[in-house]
């Protein structure tokens, strides 16, 4: 059901930022642009964009959202005294690896990020799926397939903007005893797609 969530929301996102700025919703994938194409000039601009987008989004979607649920769910908690995750919400703002080994949890952001990046970089060759908006379509049944396969041992950020901002978010979350924000692992969901972008740029560069 996550894979699906991820899915459907990402052709709202594109659709509705496409005029703006052509859909960069993905750190990774604007970064594997520039170093395929050399267009440098709007990144640091998407960039930021996309940073505070997640922030906003963390703060409408999950504190607005679910603070009532949030607390109360820390209620039940402190009256039963026993919880099954250390992080009970954690997990609703960011990823949380199944197993922690870094290498191995670096390398499981690093692939589905390219399984991402550098197809959608080969869809942008063939114009008539911009020009038809199959192109968007298409790559929201790729997130669904890549969530799917590769999602499970670390939750598949494969975007840099969707971990920090909504972490930052749960650090301050007006909600007592709500768990670590787990710091520690939280340079892999961001360091991962950047490196899978910047590989994909270039596998695309020196492949197409």
């Amino acid at each position: 059901m996550i894979a699906f969530g991820w899915g459907f929301g990402v052709p709202t996102g594109a659709y509705t930022a496409a005029p703006l700025s052509g859909g960069h919703l993905d750190p990774a994938v604007t970064l594997g642009i520039a170093v395929d194409t050399g267009a440098w000039g709007r990144v640091w601009v998407h960039l930021l964009g996309q940073m505070l987008g997640a922030v906003i989004g963390a703060v409408i979607g999950a504190v607005l959202a679910y603070l009532v649920h949030l607390a109360q769910f820390q209620a039940n908690v402190r009256q039963t005294g026993t919880t099954e995750e250390p992080t009970p919400t954690l997990g609703v703002f960011s990823t949380i690896p199944e197993i922690r080994n870094p290498v191995a949890n670096l390398i499981t952001e690093i692939i589905p990020t390219i399984a991402l990046v550098l197809p959608i970089l080969a869809f942008g060759l063939t114009k008539g799926l911009g020009e038809s908006g199959t192109l968007v379509l298409i790559v929201s049944l790729l997130v669904v397939g890549i969530g799917l396969s590769l999602g499970g041992p670390t939750g598949y950020a494969v975007n840099p903007a969707r971990d920090p901002g909504p972490r930052i978010v749960h650090t301050f979350l007006p909600v007592p005893n709500t768990g670590t924000s787990d710091r520690g692992h939280a340079w892999i969901p961001v360091v991962g797609p950047l490196i899978g972008g910047v590989l994909s740029g270039l596998l695309h560069n020196v492949a197409f």
